[in-house]
């Protein structure tokens, strides 16, 4: 796509920050490591371009500096076959950067330093954004770290989220919760509001009973978000428990066993297999499914971004009975393998 094409009609629209992501050349304290790789990381870039690799038509929608930095990460995200050409340039504020160290960012021994305040992506507003832009997929999906930037982003979510007036067919909200991004602003509250105006949520089990104090497993969780017409509750390595319409029973669907190298952008990962599922029609379970595989492929690399399977690979996995399913362990190279019986082993 090119910028005449910023009206038109694509599968899913994905709107938030991406910055340009620091990633050490070997293991340490961020205090201790001589250099880094660069690279991109963004949870709606992470969506956007994982359904293109999927084959879906896929729009990213933001802000960057006009510097070096933004020139790579439109030039990153626009090779994963996302259009970018409702992507403003900043000319006075800067692109986004953070540095971490390997691991799980829930974990002590993980550290993170990000350089966001004042970023270009924050200046996001209902008046600097191409609402039709945005509108113009069947889903439109957010997060809760693109309310956490500013007050101008926050009122482009709740506008973006309103019930009345112009609305995509579907909304996709993933809780996103990073506690470190709500000190003092009452993130809590905002999330909930946000997601109950969504139609498609997405929320570890995790963040929510860190956020909304919320235990006893997805059915509490449903019981605070009766409003989505789908409501996903990820479990970590166990699985996710998607719920229908309201009173309806959840769907629980284990995850396969994979051999973990990193954590960051399984999430987003996961959302963007549940949302291919929601776009190709398929049952709730397959779908399920689908988020589990590519999460896998995620969860396989050091990257924030990892391309998913390939469409015959999914297909032939989702479709295994029971049993086959649960003998699935996924590790590195997984992806790129040609036969099943390099892609898949069993315990």
């Amino acid at each position: 796509m090119n910028a005449t094409d910023a009206g038109a009609a694509v599968d899913v629209v994905a709107l938030g920050e991406s910055m340009v992501t620091f990633l050490p050349t070997r293991p340490g304290r961020l205090a201790e490591v001589p250099s880094f790789d660069r690279a991109v990381g963004g949870a709606e870039s992470n969506v956007a371009g994982a359904l293109a690799a999927a084959g879906h038509t896929a729009r990213w929608v933001s802000r960057v500096g006009a510097d070096g930095f933004g020139d790579h990460l439109v030039e990153t995200v626009a090779s994963y076959g996302v259009d970018v050409s409702c992507v403003v340039r900043d000319p006075v504020r800067p692109t986004g950067v953070y540095f971490r160290t390997a691991g799980d960012r829930a974990t002590d021994a993980h550290e993170v330093a990000y350089y966001r305040a004042g970023s270009a992506a924050s200046a996001m507003s209902a008046r600097t954004v191409d609402l039709a832009a945005a509108r113009a997929g069947r889903i439109l999906h957010l997060s809760g770290i693109t309310a956490a930037l500013s007050e101008g982003c926050l009122g482009l979510l709740r506008e973006l989220t309103a019930s009345a007036g112009e609305r995509p067919p579907l909304v996709s909200f993933d809780v996103n919760y990073r506690p470190g991004l709500w000190i003092g602003s009452g993130g809590a509250e905002v999330l909930v509001e946000l997601a109950r105006r969504a139609d498609i949520v997405f929320v570890g089990e995790d963040e929510a009973e860190q956020a909304w104090g919320v235990e006893g497993g997805p059915a509490a969780v449903r019981e605070l978000l009766p409003e989505p017409a789908v409501l996903v509750v990820k479990q970590g390595g166990a699985g996710a428990t998607a719920f229908g319409p309201a009173a309806t029973p959840g769907t629980f669907e284990p995850a396969p066993t994979v051999d973990v190298v990193a954590t960051v952008g399984a999430g987003d990962a996961f959302a963007a297999g549940f949302l291919s599922g929601t776009l190709r029609g398929l049952p709730v379970r397959r779908s399920l499914r689908l988020g589990h595989l590519f999460a896998a492929a995620a969860l396989t690399t050091p990257a924030d971004f990892a391309p998913p399977p390939g469409r015959d690979t999914t297909d032939r996995l989702t479709a295994l009975d029971s049993t086959g399913w649960e003998r699935l362990r996924l590790g590195p190279g997984w992806t790129q393998a040609d036969a099943a019986e390099e892609e898949v082993r069993t315990p």
